[in-house]
């Protein structure tokens, strides 16, 4: 082996293992913490903008990865049908990714919009089985789902810092 490539390895360990705790403290937040910071009774959902992150300043590979496992984890946290948020995140950090790659800047505004869109899929998701299984009104899922969203966007800020400072390590940002 070169030194070329066992620096390259390397690399990848450590981008692994940077990610993976990036992942793990996100969980813990949302699953420990926040729950017990509840906000009119809302509890923010930050993975899903941990998801748009990776994607934005990563691209689609590392979005849909990130996004997959973040799903799973999502899926455990809040009890969801299994392979929901799964599904949703794992395809979300795939076309926030592709978007990114083709026509989105890699700027936190980006970021921004690509966690509000994030956000609304995920709630709306959440709620669906509100609206057309339990017949919940239209206009209270709309406000829960809104609240819940600009809640959870709040959380953009801080995990900027540490999504973009991944994609600068990973070489995607110059």
């Amino acid at each position: 082996m070169t030194k070329r490539s066992l620096k390259k390895k390397w690399d990848f360990a450590v981008s692994l293992v940077l990610h993976a705790l990036l992942l793990m403290t996100v969980f813990m937040f949302q699953g420990m913490v926040f729950p017990y910071l509840p906000l009119s009774g809302l509890v923010p959902l930050i993975l899903p903008v941990a998801v748009a992150g990776i994607a934005v300043y990563q691209g689609r590979g590392a979005g849909g990865v990130f996004g997959l496992a973040a799903g799973i984890l999502c899926d455990v946290s809040l009890n969801e049908p299994v392979g929901l948020f799964t599904i949703v995140l794992t395809f979300s950090g795939i076309a926030v990714g592709a978007l990114t790659d083709t026509v989105l800047t890699r700027k936190f505004g980006s970021f921004f919009c690509c966690s509000a869109a994030v956000l609304a899929i995920c709630a709306f998701v959440q709620l669906f089985p509100f609206l057309f299984f339990e017949g919940v009104p239209p206009y209270l899922l709309l406000s829960t789902a809104l609240r819940q969203t600009l809640y959870s966007l709040v959380f953009t800020f801080p995990l900027w810092f540490f999504v973009r400072s991944l994609g600068l390590r990973a070489g995607v940002l110059v």
